[in-house]
């Protein structure tokens, strides 16, 4: 199962190979059942793996500024 597909969440590179296995899918109908539109698959797959890994870095990143933030200002109000 994939995540939502919609073109607004996910890059041009992503966007573009998401379309490319649509119109695989609707061209081959029934070949898609055989594997004709795998190797499209795999790629978007890849790309999707690649995109949400790197939001999660920047969500860790942003995390561990505002725990940064937080203390420091914690700090600041104690002394």
């Amino acid at each position: 199962m994939h995540p939502d597909l919609s073109p607004h969440l996910h890059s041009e590179e992503c966007n573009l190979v998401i379309n490319l296995l649509k119109n695989c899918q609707k061209e081959h109908s029934f070949l898609r059942f055989f594997g004709h539109c795998n190797d499209l698959d795999r790629e978007m797959q890849k790309c999707l793996k690649k995109e949400y890994q790197e939001n999660r870095a920047k969500s860790q990143a942003h995390a561990e500024e505002m725990r940064r933030k937080l203390i420091n200002a914690s700090k600041h109000t104690e002394s």
